[in-house]
């Protein structure tokens, strides 16, 4: 049975089928008889089998390869039909307005990608004009591209050019053959010859490059969905970055993916990366205007680079240094929900060509559920920050907060409070009930006002929950609270389940007084409440627990203005805790309490005592300051003093005194300190650290950078408070002070940031580097003292410049001490090859040239009088 035109059924179908055609296909079906309703039902199987086939051709992962082997196959018997030595099929972008084609270079089976633009060249002339040209002289003829055959590797004799059109007329492909077999010019008759197969090319470029597209697409969608779908498995930001890069990577099929995450606040991108090894993880950051990421970011526009180093913002610095080369990137911003940046994503070298405008739909399509990912991870590390920052602040506050519910039952309860009730939080055991986890889990989910014994506490609380009122009552006092400590023989414990097994052999639990009994004491701190009979025995002891305190009463409330909970703070304002936290800004948190358990009677006499002065002040303060307000003055300095007081801190120090942008502290008082001169030198060390990293981000910041001068001193000082009876500071005074103070001055002369005296140096030379800069007599004193440069400490390996160096500086002072300035002026002269700006060469060499001139007096002994203090 045959059907009229059965080659084209499907196409009258699809033909019929189009927007108010139904009713026709309906009555040509119809009128068939049954043989022929069969017939077509076995054309359409036919066709839409061929259509099956094509779909699984655009699924199979290994249609590029057949693709490129095709195109391999025609361009070999194109160059065989028409004896050509060399044949290269130019395939036409127009999403990019390139030519591209792969050539095999050097017997390399790896093909290597060529592209040049659509204009350039005689195969750019016939791609935009469809003109067939057959040069005989190819380097001579004005369209002729010398970058072109470099790029092909061979040299071009002769060469005939000819468009490849589709079924539309369009040009999708040049082919060039390049020198004829016989060094012979191509004629018409290869023209025609070409002709003959060109339409039949065509099509099948054609078609193969739609495969290639479609199947392209339909990856480039699969990979897309799978990308999306793993970037909601974790709200954790950095599982969340590797995610997103990855799954970048896969779905351009990248060598490399990068995603930066931008921080707005201080103007700079960052990402981590693994390491080679695998191991370890580096931060990389980067200002937010450089380079290629710095430009996406900077301006929000998408770069697609075909090549890296023809990009001037590129820097090729990294490939020199790693070996490894960057062809082509693909770099896009990553927004919010709101439009704002939060990073940028790049992609280093496809494994195949280069990145085609399709790869940046996908990429955008991918940035935005990546840009939603990393929103919702950000925003639950802000939740969990938040959550952390909350519990420390609520842990690192020394006032006593208790959080309840709105039934008044306690949900947190910080350490402070713990301590201010008298719960005991310094042992460690878990058998004894007398520790963290113990009182937490006794008190959490009990009402605040059976807890703490405080008058009102019940009416204010819940007046506060009710109506969102705030109570302030100062000078309220905790007691009636009595610790016991009770050995577990010899105790009689009366309640309704008494578990032994929470008790050690020793245990302290806080009670209260029974009203009618004062020998009958009611635990407090278990849900039980049982009584707890005092009885006649010495093993027992009794401590009351007695606190002064300023009890605030606040409703915690919801965004929307509710009252949620409670709190309760109770401040302790006993005279222990106000001169503990007077101490706390001068001292560690360590020394502190050994000086609170010496009390205030031993710092208000006067001691003499062996301790390390150090001074520190800031270069050039005044122009440092004269263009900024008060306000930034005053930030810069609590900024600079923070850190730096850390440093003292760090060591034991005692911060004594800021004097304007100065800086005093002492180690070895008010309590001693064996290695005092040691401490003070690390503390040094560490300021000059804090200083560099301090001086970087004042870099970011575009701020100018400061520079500092220590001075540091030995010896014996008087301390104590010194002042009148309306005010009083606790201070040293001696010797030491003044000429840590003058060493801080010279360091402006020597151009040097540290300077130790001789006292300092013969505690500590055996654990630091040093140079011995000079002898100087500081005004007002006769006695001269040798003064150190502090290079750094003895774990610091010294550079062999610097050995070098401070070899030739050390025989020149010599030298120079023994009055051989001509062999003086020899050394000094080296160590200033090596480094050429050092000032403390430099005044020995003047000094010496001028006693060249003039000798010194037979008194001289090359102490250095310093007229300044």
């Amino acid at each position: 049975m045959n059907l009229i035109n059965p080659g084209s059924i499907l196409a009258t179908l699809t033909e019929l089928t189009q927007v108010n055609r139904t009713h026709a296909l309906l009555r040509r079906v119809k009128d068939l008889s049954v043989n022929e309703f069969v017939c077509l039902l076995d054309f359409i199987t036919a066709e839409f089998q061929q259509f099956l086939r094509a779909i699984e051709l655009i699924n199979n992962e290994a249609l590029e390869t057949m693709l490129e082997k095709v195109l391999e196959a025609i361009t070999l018997k194109i160059g065989q039909i028409l004896q050509a030595e060399q044949t290269t099929i130019f395939l036409v972008d127009n999403d990019k307005g390139q030519l591209w084609a792969k050539v095999i270079k050097d017997n390399s089976h790896k093909p290597l990608e060529i592209r040049i633009p659509v204009n350039v060249g005689i195969p750019g002339h016939v791609a935009k004009t469809g003109e067939c040209l057959n040069i005989s002289k190819a380097s001579k003829h004005p369209l002729f591209s010398p970058e072109l055959e470099k790029q092909m590797g061979y040299k071009i004799c002769n060469i005939l050019c000819m468009p490849v059109l589709s079924s539309k007329h369009q040009v999708v492909a040049v082919v060039q053959l390049a020198n004829k077999t016989g060094s012979i010019p191509f004629d018409q008759e290869d023209e025609i010859h070409f002709r003959d197969f060109a339409a039949s090319i065509g099509i099948i470029l054609e078609t193969c490059q739609s495969f290639y597209v479609a199947a392209r697409n339909q990856r480039g969608a699969t990979a897309l969905l799978r990308a999306t779908q793993t970037l909601g498995q974790s709200l954790d930001l950095e599982a969340t970055l590797k995610i997103v890069m990855e799954q970048a990577r896969i779905l351009m099929q990248a060598d490399r993916s990068t995603l930066f995450l931008y921080r707005k606040e201080m103007g700079e991108l960052w990402t981590k990366i693994d390491a080679a090894d695998g191991s370890t993880v580096h931060e990389i950051r980067i200002p937010g205007n450089r380079g290629i990421v710095g430009y996406v970011a900077s301006t929000g526009q998408a770069l697609n680079i075909p090549d890296a180093y023809k990009d001037p913002r590129f820097d090729p610095s990294t490939d020199r240094r790693t070996g490894y080369e960057t062809r082509n990137i693909l770099c896009l911003p990553v927004f919010n929900s709101a439009n704002e940046l939060i990073g940028v994503t790049q992609l280093i070298n496809k494994q195949q060509g280069s990145f085609s405008n399709s790869d940046e739909e996908f990429m955008r399509a991918f940035n935005i559920q990546a840009g939603i990912a990393l929103e919702n991870a950000r925003l639950f590390e802000n939740v969990l920050l938040e959550k952390q920052y909350q519990k420390d602040i609520l842990q690192s506050l020394s006032d006593a907060v208790i959080s309840t519910d709105m039934q008044g039952r306690i949900v947190t309860i910080n350490d402070a409070a713990l301590e201010l009730l008298g719960c005991n939080l310094n042992e460690d055991n878990t058998k004894n009930i007398n520790n963290k986890n113990f009182w937490e889990r006794n008190l959490i989910g009990r009402l605040v006002w059976e807890v703490v014994p405080i008058e009102n506490l019940q009416f204010r609380l819940e007046d506060s929950l009710k109506t969102g009122a705030k109570h302030f009552v100062p000078e309220q006092h905790l007691t009636g609270i009595f610790s016991l400590r009770i050995p577990y023989e010899g105790t009689t414990l009366e309640a309704s389940d008494p578990s032994k097994s929470e008790f050690s052999p020793e245990t302290c639990i806080l009670a209260v007084r029974e009203d009618e009994d004062s020998n009958i004491f009611i635990p407090w701190n278990q849900l039980l409440s049982p009584r707890l009979e005092l009885v006649d025995d010495e093993k027992i002891k009794i401590q009351e627990v007695e606190r002064s305190i300023n009890l605030t009463v606040n409703p915690l409330t919801n965004p929307e203005g509710g009252v949620r909970g409670g709190l309760v703070v109770l401040e302790d304002i006993s005279q222990q805790k106000r001169m503990k936290t007077t101490m706390y800004r001068y001292l560690t948190p360590t020394v502190a309490e050994q000086v609170m358990e010496l009390g205030e009677d031993e710092l208000m006499k006067g001691k003499r005592k062996e301790a390390t002065i150090l001074f520190s002040d800031i270069r050039g303060y005044t122009t440092l300051t004269e263009n900024l307000g008060a306000s930034e003055v005053v930030s810069l300095l609590n900024q600079y003093f923070g850190t730096m007081v850390e440093a003292v801190f760090n060591y034991e120090g005692t911060l004594d005194k800021f004097i304007g942008d100065a800086l005093m502290a002492v180690f070895g008082a008010p309590l001693e300190l064996e290695d005092h001169a040691w401490r003070a030198v690390q503390s040094a060390l560490d300021m000059r650290q804090r200083l560099k990293i301090f001086n970087e981000r004042r870099i970011i910041q575009e701020q100018p950078q400061i520079r500092i001068g220590v001075g540091i001193s030995s010896g014996e000082v008087v301390s104590g408070n010194i002042g009148s009876h309306k005010r009083m500071d606790y201070t040293v005074i001696g010797d030491g002070v003044n000429l840590s103070a003058r060493l801080e001055t010279v360091t402006k002369e020597y151009d040097c940031d540290i300077i130790l005296s001789e006292f300092t140096y013969n505690l500590c030379s055996e654990r630091i580097w040093a140079r011995q800069l000079d002898t100087i007599r500081v005004k007002g004193k006769y006695q001269a003292v040798n003064i150190y440069e502090l290079i750094g400490d003895r774990s610091m390996r010294l550079t062999d410049s610097t050995q070098e160096f401070l070899s030739h500086y050390d025989a020149g002072r010599r030298a120079y001490l023994s009055r051989d300035f001509q062999y003086a002026v020899i050394r000094f002269d080296a160590a200033r090859r090596i480094r050429p700006s050092d000032k403390a060469v430099a005044i020995h060499l003047e000094r010496c040239s001028n006693y060249l001139k003039k000798p010194p007096p037979p008194s001289w002994d090359g102490v250095r009088v310093m007229e300044v203090k």
